[in-house]
Parts: structure tokens; sequence; C-alpha cells
């Protein structure tokens, strides 16, 4: 794991465009103890401050009605709070709408979960120790297959791969030229590779590319406005967006650098390219949760812990993995995490759905690679929002 110091260094030298611009001082919202939501706002605020953040926003779904709360500003230096209709960078977050649109041609009988990677891809998960014919579908989606993450700061801040647009199998390839983790269903550690060749895998079987399926099967279904996977080149956020930062300290002052539009997208695509807003995002995982994504079936294979003894994230299914609610019982969702944000997402079976995004982050390398779970806070405010029901 790189530390900060040298993260904020590779950074500045790569990025002479981006912006740097001053911190403002920002005390936490104001929030009597007996005011609606007063445990979720605090949680926020919590997390915006320990986080060294300029801004964080929640939005939480009940049933048909839905609420949102700001700490801090979505844009240094501006009086900009957090709203349900900002869009962001959700990182990893774009890894539930993968694996979703893979189950829903799992119930169409066009995948097999448990059919090798090699029926859908021949000829592509071969060599530098990968059998395409060894590893499953199943494996891809609850990260137990072995193979290699690709996406590595180096890769991300290369100033080469700002300069063009990469293709699916391209940035697969960039995890396929490592040596496996471990041998299929021997392990489990989380690796973005596996979701790339899961968009690979609803191109091949569809015919169709991967934006013009997420777009059919989720997007427009659910109706989310806010929600698209950026064109490859188009690095600039629309209108209406949260900006993304990385942190720099000099002389015991506080600094950020934007990179809001600096990463070319391409470099996440399927397994983490995607742009939401917390209105969008909460509406997905709780027509997921509720069953109105993917038949019920199928949704219990996503929920199905992996299994795997010693497993890093052994609640991880497909997709999605448990969040254990302090109120009682458990939410299912994910973290994302992109250069500048941290976004986690989760609902609950009976309906509850919220979405928690920080626009800070300095590190994607961590537990459990670029999407993982990072530090506490996040999760502690999902939770949080989710049990809040005063």
């Amino acid at each position: 794991m790189r530390t900060k110091s040298r993260l904020t260094r590779q950074v500045l030298a790569t990025a002479s465009a981006a912006v740097i611009s001053a911190s403002v001082l920002l005390a936490p919202s104001a929030s009597a103890a007996t005011a609606p939501h007063a445990a979720t706002q605090a949680a926020i605020d919590t997390l915006r401050t320990q986080d060294d953040s300029p801004g964080a926003g929640v939005v939480v779904r009940e049933g048909d009605s839905m609420w949102s709360l700001s700490s801090g500003t979505r844009a240094v230096n501006q009086n900009l709070p957090f709203g349900p209709d900002h869009k962001a960078r959700i990182g990893s977050l774009t890894k539930t709408f993968t694996s979703a649109i893979v189950l829903q041609l799992v119930a169409a009988n066009q995948v097999d979960l448990d059919a090798p990677v090699e029926t859908y891809l021949p000829g592509v998960v071969k060599g530098n120790g990968y059998d395409g014919t060894k590893i499953s579908v199943r494996q891809l989606l609850n990260h137990t297959s072995g193979i290699a993450d690709y996406l590595s700061l180096d890769v991300l801040l290369n100033p080469a791969n700002q300069l063009r647009t990469h293709t699916l199998a391209e940035v697969a390839s960039w995890g396929l030229a490592q040596p496996p983790m471990f041998a299929p269903g021997k392990g489990q550690r989380y690796s973005d590779t596996n979701y790339i060749l899961a968009g690979m895998i609803i191109e091949k079987v569809t015919g169709n590319p991967y934006d013009q399926e997420l777009r059919s099967r989720i997007i427009t279904p659910l109706g989310l406005t806010n929600t698209f996977l950026p064109t490859p080149g188009d690095k600039v956020m629309p209108p209406g967006h949260v900006r993304g930062y990385i942190r720099k300290t000099v002389l015991g002052m506080h600094f950020f650098v934007d990179l809001t539009d600096f990463i070319e997208p391409s470099m996440g695509l399927s397994g983490g390219g995607m742009v939401s807003s917390g209105a969008d995002t909460s509406r997905f995982y709780q027509a997921l949760l509720t069953g109105r994504v993917v038949p019920a079936a199928q949704l219990a294979e996503m929920l199905k812990p992996n299994g795997v003894p010693g497993a890093s994230f052994p609640d991880y299914g497909l997709g999605v993995d448990r969040f254990p609610l302090p109120c009682g019982g458990s939410a299912w969702g994910h973290y994302g995490r992109w250069p500048g944000y941290v976004a986690y997402s989760a609902a609950t079976t009976d309906g509850r759905s919220a979405f928690v995004v920080v626009n800070t982050l300095d590190s994607i390398v961590g537990s459990g690679g670029s999407g993982g779970p990072g530090p506490a806070e996040p999760g502690v405010a999902l939770a949080t929002a989710l049990c809040d029901k005063n």
C-alpha cells in the first residue's frame, strides 16, 4: 500500500492541469438533538471531519418516500450542499449493476453461473497460470477466481493511460498479465478484473455493448435519470455534480487537488466506471433487494455468501456484500472508490435503502482493491442512515 505522501506526490507530478484549491474550515451542520434524523446528520458530520473531506451527503429511501442530508460542500470554497440528484463517480458500486445484468441473463438461460468462463470468452483467460476452463462465471462475480486485480495507482495515474481510451479486453489483459493470486475456488480476494471479464461476457452473449445493456436493462426501466457510463474519452462531469478531490498538506495547511475531470473513465467500465446520484443509486438498490431487477431465484444467488474458508469478505455474494445493522437485521449493497470519491449504498429486503458519499479519496489501494472496504466510517454512516426511522 502506498503512503498518502507518495500518492500526493505522484498525483501532483502527473496531474499538472488539476486545480489545487485551499480548503475551507467547515463547521458541522447544525442539528438539534431532537431534530429529525439527528443521528444520521451526526454520522455524516463525523464522516466528513474524520475523513478530512470537503463534504459528505446521504440519501435514504423508505418505500416511496425519500429524504437527504448534507454536511460541508460538494465543491471547495463554495457553499454547495449535497442534494439527492447531484452526480458523483460511484466506482465499484458499478459491480452490482454488472452482476444484476449477468443474473438477468442467467434467468433467461443465456448464461450458466457454474459454466467455465471459456464457454463465453474462448481463449481470453489463458496462459500465465490461468485456465478459463477451470474458472466459473460465479467465481468471477464472488471474487474467488484468483485472477489478479488490474487496478492500481500506477495504472490510474499513468499519464499515458490518460491520453487514450481503453476497451474491456485491453483492461482485462492488464490483470491477466499478472500471475494468479490463488487457484480458482481456493481463496477469495477482491479483483476488478473479474468484473471487466463479466462485462465482456455480457457483450459476447447479448451482441451489444455493455453500456447499451446497462441502459436498456436497468437505467431506463428504473428511471435512473442521473445515471450513466461515461463515453470513453469524456472526462468532464455534467452540470449538477459533486467535485472529487485528494488532499495535500503543506506547512500544516490543507489543500485539495481536484481530480473530477482528470481520470480517463474507460479505465473503470463494467468494474467501476459509472456516474450516478444518491437518488438513483438508492432507487436501484431498493429495486434490486425488493425483487424488481432480477427474479427471486437469482436474487437468492446474489445474496448467498461465497463460503470460502478464510475469505477476505465472507459475506460477499455475487456483486453484493452484507452490511449488519445496529438496529438488527442486515442490508446488502456495495462500496465504491474512485480518485476523489468514496460511495457506499445498500438496501434491506423490506424496502429501505441508503447512499452515502464523500468527495475526497487519497488511496484506492487497500484491503479490498479499488472498491473493497476501506475506512469504516462510510459503512457506519450507511448503517446509521438505514436504522434512522425518526
